[in-house]
């Protein structure tokens, strides 16, 4: 876009601090919900085997935790 004149204020915002330049956005609490949304989607089409591992996963390793501290 420097040929249309943005170069400088695209450039300028990415090194203010701003969201411009293609940045990403500034609102964590629609991050993290999306983020969390995505985990609860990606768990529930899992099969039903891989979700048993996972849950033996987690607990085996808060358990690991639980002994290492």
């Amino acid at each position: 876009m420097v040929e249309y004149g943005h170069g400088v204020a695209e450039g300028a915002g990415s090194f203010s601090g701003s969201h411009g330049g293609g940045g990403g956005g500034g609102d964590w609490g629609a991050t993290l919900a999306n983020s969390l949304g995505t985990a609860v989607h990606t768990v529930s089409s899992l099969p039903p085997e891989l979700v048993l591992l996972l849950i033996v996963v987690i607990v085996g390793g808060l358990i690991f935790l639980k002994r290492a501290f």
